[in-house]
């Protein structure tokens, strides 16, 4: 029977217990995370969100103590009040492992069900149930430093920010709808019938007002919501690390954002920070590594060595060029060691890259691969010098139109190194992708997209190209790259209204439809409107790659899985027929009968 805490005040967590202090009474409260009764001698283990303490309770203590010791079990709320003494056999593995309280009450406060699975790390459960069971996933040990780390970048952020003379502001969390990019979700109004507020994808118009409304520095560690199709780095709500500042231009913003990314990593990681950060353009980034987010822990830039291979008998290679494409490389260090097996499997894998196959060459006397004898002793030379590779390495070839080699190989570049141990998970790796292509041509739709969103300012010497060559101008804007992973994106705004007019008509929406869906924006523009940029992190992208997560599931204490669904509140879900009177709303057609929590993760 759960007793209660009447007479007892904890004095301390399990393992931050001054360990000087033997001798001392103490009260500790939390979970058993384990019992072993030994006849004479009764050990539970004591855990709570700081660690874990041995309790002892010996052949000295009363038989009532004793009773009650034995009727614990995991996962009981206990609490004790006991003498904290010296271990007789330490435990090295445990920070608390050379003390012990000698229990002389225990109180069992709550007793506890058989968990579905041991709270425990790195527990082997299946992530469906570990998020059905979410409060239980987050007593494990593993899972609690997450969210411990995710609550100091969070302070970091805020005290970095506010030295710096930022001010955190909150922006609404119920506003318009306007549709540009990812779906919203929208909320409907029981006020106004057959209207609907949306929630916010960014707060991206209102930290532009707060700019024009002369606050100067902004910023806000925010919820965000995208309706859109999940992945490992994805949920539809997420939590950014939102920035805006006036009168700066790119250099400005970054120069402060290299400023508190330093202050973070070197307090969180004690590692030095290489500054300034590397910078490569969009063009430079693609060229060289097959991606706008590139990793730089390893080396094999992609080389393209079309003219090298623009008379190959090879029928791939100069078919490929011949029809306008390319043919590029990489070059595996070592790689000559690979068995066709493993070859073959990397064709595979970049099949899913729409590239049709994969060509190599074992760099070994004499060469070896399905092309050698196609490459003569002069061309091989040339492609070994340009790989700058060595006897032992392998080279790697796709041939195809240029879009699809650059996706095919950049993907294969990273996968190649994760399978080759080639990455150094203690490295951490920054650096900014700058220049972007402002807008994206969609062939299926016939229209311009914006890169970055319709509010991004092109570069100041293409202007001139937006009446002409719409698709060659490039944007004053720039991500920030951790280790491969884009962490935070952000661009200079538009802040005179007939560039941002000509902007508007160029995605297709004239001016009409441009005052319906950001009416208020604009004409708040006509005010008086700064130069004004700034930037976004995905906190939780940064918090995964900081605790080497492999997805964001792991560093939000209550996600959703790939539905979008929640298994363990079971949303989303059906309302009554009165909740949908009042906000005026009818179901046109019947709802699957499919709980939230079969879906798949």
């Amino acid at each position: 029977m759960a007793e209660g805490m009447t007479g007892l005040k904890r004095t301390s967590l399990c393992a931050e217990i001054d360990q000087a202090a033997f001798g001392r009474e103490m009260t500790l409260m939390g979970w058993c995370h384990k019992q072993r009764n030994l006849g004479g001698l009764i050990f539970i283990t004591l855990r709570d969100r700081s660690g874990e303490i041995q309790l002892l309770i010996d052949e000295n203590c009363s038989d009532d103590l004793r009773a009650k010791a034995t009727e614990v079990r995991s996962e009981y709320v206990i609490a004790v009040r006991g003498i904290l003494q010296k271990r007789s056999a330490p435990n090295p593995d445990m920070p608390t492992g050379n003390v012990e309280l000698l229990v002389q009450e225990l109180r069992i406060l709550n007793e506890a069900k058989t968990p579905p699975f041991y709270i425990e790390e790195a527990v082997d459960a299946n992530e469906t149930l570990r998020l059905k069971y979410r409060y239980l996933d987050l007593r494990r040990s593993d899972m609690q430093r997450k969210m411990m780390l995710r609550h100091r970048v969070a302070k970091l952020t805020r005290d970095f920010f506010d030295q710096a003379g930022f001010l955190e502001i909150e922006t609404p969390m119920l506003t318009r709808s306007t549709p540009e990019g990812a779906r919203d979700y929208l909320v409907p109004s029981r006020v106004f019938p057959g209207q609907f507020f949306a929630l916010p994808q960014s707060p991206q118009q209102f930290k532009q007002l707060l700019m024009l409304a002369g606050y100067d520095r902004y910023m806000q560690i925010v919820r965000c919501f995208r309706d859109e199709d999940l992945r490992a780095d994805r949920q539809p709500e997420f939590t950014q690390i939102d920035i805006e500042m006036t009168f700066v231009d790119p250099d400005d913003v970054m120069a402060i954002n290299e400023d508190f990314l330093d202050s973070l990593l070197t307090e969180l990681t004690g590692q030095t920070i290489k500054r300034p950060f590397l910078r490569l353009t969009y063009a430079e980034a693609m060229r060289r590594f097959g991606s706008d987010r590139p990793d730089l822990r390893f080396g094999m830039e992609l080389k393209d060595v079309s003219d090298l291979l623009a008379g190959s008998e090879f029928k791939v290679f100069s078919g490929a060029i011949e029809s306008g494409g390319c043919v590029q490389m990489i070059a595996v260090p070592g790689g000559a060691t690979l068995s066709r097996r493993e070859i073959d499997d990397l064709a595979t894998y970049i099949k899913t890259y729409r590239a049709k196959g994969l060509a190599w060459l074992a760099l070994e006397e004499p060469l070896r691969g399905p092309v050698a004898r196609f490459i003569d002793e002069q061309t091989a030379a040339a492609l070994i010098e340009r790989a700058d590779a060595k006897t032992g390495d392998l080279l790697l070839f796709v041939a195809d139109e240029r879009s699809v080699v650059l996706e095919a190989l950049g993907q294969l570049r990273c996968e190649v190194a994760r399978r080759q141990g080639l990455i150094d998970p203690g490295v951490l790796s920054l650096l900014w992708v700058t220049e972007f292509p402002l807008l994206e041509y969609d062939e299926d739709d016939q229209r311009f997209y914006a890169t970055h969103h319709p509010f991004t300012s092109p570069m100041d010497e293409d202007i001139e190209l937006l009446d002409t060559k719409p698709e060659h101008v490039r944007a004053k804007a720039y991500d920030i790259v951790l280790n491969g992973t884009e962490i935070g994106g952000g661009s200079i705004r538009i802040h005179n209204p007939s560039l941002q007019q000509k902007i508007f008509s160029l995605l297709g929406m004239e001016q009409e439809e441009a005052w319906r869906r950001f009416g208020y924006l604009l004409e708040a523009f006509q005010y008086g409107a700064p130069p004004h940029g700034g930037i976004a992190y995905g906190l939780d992208r940064m918090v995964m790659i900081l605790s080497g997560s492999s997805s964001i599931r792991d560093v939000i204490a209550f996600p959703k899985v790939q539905t979008s669904a929640c298994l363990m509140t079971g949303a989303p879900n059906m309302i009554d027929e009165k909740q949908l009177d009042e906000l005026n709303l009818s179901i046109r057609s019947e709802p699957s009968d499919k709980g939230c929590d079969e879906h798949a993760t």
